[in-house]
């Protein structure tokens, strides 16, 4: 009896470490909202051209990778558990308008007279999504104040992160090249 008693205790403590790792969804969400700001700083602070091209297609993956996420799983999760059209449907269209200067970044490339123009409204307009979904009485602070699983969420989250980063081959050293 002892036994089956220490191996329940050892198991469960296992299960906790395992997920004390793991983050919840909005956890996972803001780390993203942090990355991809340090890249706009570092791509503002940089003067090589072949350094801002590479910055530049980093943020642009993370915004690929973080956008599809949302809208995969977040925001239907989210507009399910808040019924809240007004945050959700805000967020997709913000969403649709950074997908859209994405694809002009990628397309032109660094070469293209606007590209650091383009990269700064980005971070512009990054800067005001996050902002929308981090606030006090936005959309992540209604999500914790709602019945969502977000522990469940970040699971299904990271865990399409990843595939999304296999299915696309690509790694934080791959270089990938503008066209144009």
């Amino acid at each position: 009896m002892a036994q089956t008693s220490t191996r329940s205790r050892s198991q469960t403590a296992q299960s906790k470490a395992a997920r004390a790792g793991a983050q919840d969804a909005i956890a996972l969400l803001k780390a993203d909202h942090r990355e991809v700001e340090d890249l706009f700083e570092q791509f503002e602070k940089s003067r090589s051209e072949d350094k801002k091209a590479q910055l530049a297609q980093k943020i642009c993956q993370a915004l690929k990778m973080h956008t599809k996420i949302e809208e995969e799983i977040f925001y239907p999760a989210f507009l399910e558990a808040t019924g809240n059209k007004d945050i959700h449907h805000e967020a997709e269209v913000e969403h649709n308008g950074a997908e859209k200067l994405i694809a002009e970044i990628e397309k032109a490339g660094p070469s293209d007279d606007y590209f650091d123009a383009r990269v700064k409204v980005l971070s512009e307009m990054i800067k005001h999504h996050v902002h929308e979904e981090e606030k006090r009485e936005g959309m992540f602070a209604e999500a914790r104040d709602s019945d969502m699983d977000l522990d469940a969420l970040g699971e299904q989250l990271r865990a399409r992160k990843e595939e999304l980063g296999a299915s696309d081959g690509m790694d934080e050293d791959t270089e990938i090249t503008f066209n144009g």
